[in-house]
C-alpha cells in the first residue's frame, strides 16, 4: 500500500477510465430507472457503433455488447470504477499515514550548527570570507530582511553558528495535497453512491414528480410559464421556464430557471436545458366524459418531424403524434392510434387523422373519442441533480490549489554561518523548486556588500 508505483498504477487506471468516459457515450444515470428511456439509448449506442469495422472484420455490435458487460457506457457508477476510486483512496491514507512522521521530523528537527566539513567549498552552494572581525550581525540583519527565522548560537569550542530558515513548515502542505486527493474520491465516492440526476419534459402548466412515485418527500415540480422569446432573424436570444417546486402538498420555491440561473432547493439543482413543441389536446370519450385535457409532449423525431406517443387515459390505446404541416403550408397533427396485438410485444393501428389547429376530430375515424387540437405550445426540458459530494469537491479543491501553491511557491530555504577566529564559511541548502545558485549568488553579494570583502567560492 506504501509503495509509491502501487499508486501509481491507480492513478493510471483511474485517469484511463476518465478517457474511455470522455471517449464513449455514456448512458445518463436516469436511464437506469426508466426502461423506456434505457431501451432508447441501448438503441441509440448500437446505431453509433455497429457500424464499426476493424481490418475489414464487422465488430460493432460484438463490441458494443462487450462494452456493456463492462461498464464502459457507464463508467463512472460502474463498480469496478468505485473500487478502484476507493483502493486509491485506501492507498493514499496509507501513504500519507507512513510518510508524515518523516515529513515532521524533517521541518520540525533543525540543526543550526554544522561541523566544518559541512562547509567544503567543494560542495555546491559553499562559500567563505576571510578578514579580521567579521561580526554576525550584518548576516543576522541581511537574513530577517529576507523573511528568515534566525537562530544565533554558540558551540562547545566558542565558535558563533547563525542558522536562517526559511518557509520551514511550508513543507507539510504536500498533506495539504494529499488531503484535497482524499475528498476529492471521497466526494466521487459519496455523489455515485448517493446522487441523483434525471432529465424531465413538462408542458405549460404541467407538474411531475421528481423522484419516483412513493419517495419519502418527493418533490414535485409545475411548469408555469415557458417563454422563448426570438431575435428578428429567428434564433432564440433565451429561454426559461417559471418554475414552482411543492413538497407535502406546499409550495416550497419559485424561481424563473434559464441555462446559467439553476433552481436551488434541499440539495436538487434544476437546469433549464432544452425546450420543443407540445400540442395541447382535448380527448373526451364516447359519453363526452373529458378524459384528457393537456400537453402531448413531441419530445422524438421521425424523418425530422416532432414526433411525440401518450397514452389515451383510462383506455388501451396508446397516441402517436407527428407534427408537419398541410399542401397549404399550415400546421397538421397527425394522430396515429395503436393498440396491444395478439402477438407478444406487438402494436396494432387502431385509427389514423389530421387535425389541423383548433379542430377537433371525428369520433367515428379516431376510435370513439373526440381529440381536439387547442393550442400549439412549448415544453420545458430540465435536469435536476443532487450532488451530495459536492461540498467535498469544493473543500477538496481548495486543499489541492492551496497545497500545490505552498508546496510550489514557498519551498524551503535554509543558511548556515560559521564565525571561526577571523573565516566565515556559509552553506545553503534549498528545495528543487528553489533556483539555488542564483539566490546563493544574491545572498554573497548582499553580505560582501556588509562585509566589504569578497567570498571565497571553490574554482571549477
Amino acid at each position: 500500500m506504501t509503495d509509491v508505483r502501487f499508486t501509481v498504477v491507480q492513478i493510471i487506471i483511474v485517469v484511463a477510465a476518465g478517457l474511455i468516459g470522455t471517449l464513449l457515450r455514456q448512458i445518463p444515470a436516469s436511464a437506469f430507472q426508466d426502461p423506456t428511456q434505457y431501451a432508447s439509448e441501448l438503441a441509440d449506442l448500437h446505431t453509433r457503433y455497429d457500424p464499426l469495422t476493424i481490418l475489414g472484420l464487422h465488430v460493432g455490435p460484438s463490441l458494443v455488447d462487450v462494452f456493456l458487460a463492462l461498464g464502459f457506457f457507464n463508467v463512472f457508477s460502474a463498480v469496478w470504477f468505485t473500487s478502484v476510486l476507493s483502493l486509491l483512496a485506501v492507498s493514499i491514507v496509507v501513504c500519507t499515514l507512513d510518510r508524515t512522521p518523516r515529513l515532521w521530523r524533517g521541518v520540525h528537527d533543525v540543526r543550526p550548527t554544522q561541523p566544518a566539513p559541512f562547509f567544503d567549498l567543494l560542495l555546491n552552494e559553499r562559500a567563505a570570507f576571510v578578514a579580521p572581525d567579521l561580526a554576525p550581525a550584518p548576516a543576522v540583519a541581511y537574513l530577517r530582511r529576507h523573511r528568515f527565522k534566525v537562530r544565533e548560537t554558540v558551540d562547545a569550542d566558542g565558535v558563533r553558528h547563525v542558522y536562517g530558515d526559511r518557509n520551514q513548515y511550508f513543507k507539510l502542505a504536500t498533506l495539504l495535497t494529499h488531503l484535497g486527493l482524499i475528498l476529492f474520491l471521497a466526494g466521487g465516492a459519496i455523489t455515485g453512491a448517493f446522487g441523483f440526476e434525471t432529465v424531465l419534459f413538462v408542458g405549460q402548466g404541467q407538474t411531475a414528480p421528481v423522484q419516483p412515485v412513493g419517495t419519502p418527500d418527493n418533490l414535485l415540480i409545475k411548469n408555469l410559464g415557458f417563454q422563448a422569446p426570438q431575435r428578428p432573424d429567428g434564433t432564440y436570444e433565451d429561454y426559461r421556464t417559471e418554475l414552482a417546486v411543492y413538497q407535502d402538498g406546499r409550495q416550497v420555491a419559485l424561481a424563473t430557471i434559464r441555462v446559467n440561473a439553476p433552481l436551488t432547493f434541499d440539495g436538487f439543482v434544476f437546469h433549464q436545458n432544452t425546450f420543443g413543441p407540445a400540442e395541447d389536446l382535448e380527448i373526451h370519450a364516447a359519453d363526452g366524459t373529458l378524459v384528457w385535457s393537456g400537453p402531448m409532449i413531441l419530445d422524438g423525431s421521425i424523418g425530422g418531424q416532432p414526433q411525440g406517443f401518450m397514452t389515451i387515459p383510462g383506455a388501451p390505446i396508446g397516441l402517436l403524434g407527428l407534427l408537419g404541416t398541410d399542401a397549404t403550408g399550415a400546421p397538421s397533427l397527425t394522430l396515429l392510434g395503436v393498440a396491444a396485438g395478439s402477438g407478444q410485444d406487438q402494436l396494432q393501428p387502431v385509427f389514423a387523422d389530421a387535425l389541423a389547429l383548433g379542430a377537433t376530430s371525428d369520433p367515428a375515424v379516431t376510435g370513439g373519442y373526440r381529440v381536439r387540437w387547442v393550442d400549439a405550445s412549448q415544453f420545458s426540458g430540465m435536469v435536476i441533480k443532487k450532488d451530495p459530494g459536492q461540498d467535498f469537491i469544493w473543500i477538496a479543491f481548495l486543499c489541492l490549489i492551496s497545497g500545490l501553491i505552498l508546496t510550489f511557491y514557498f519551498p524551503r530555504r535554509r543558511v548556515w554561518a560559521r564565525f571561526d577566529e577571523g573565516r566565515v564559511q556559509i552553506a545553503m541548502l534549498a528545495d528543487r523548486y528553489v533556483p539555488a545558485e542564483r539566490e546563493f549568488g544574491q545572498l554573497l553579494d548582499g553580505l560582501a556588500a556588509r562585509w566589504a570583502v569578497a567570498p571565497e567560492r571553490a574554482r571549477t
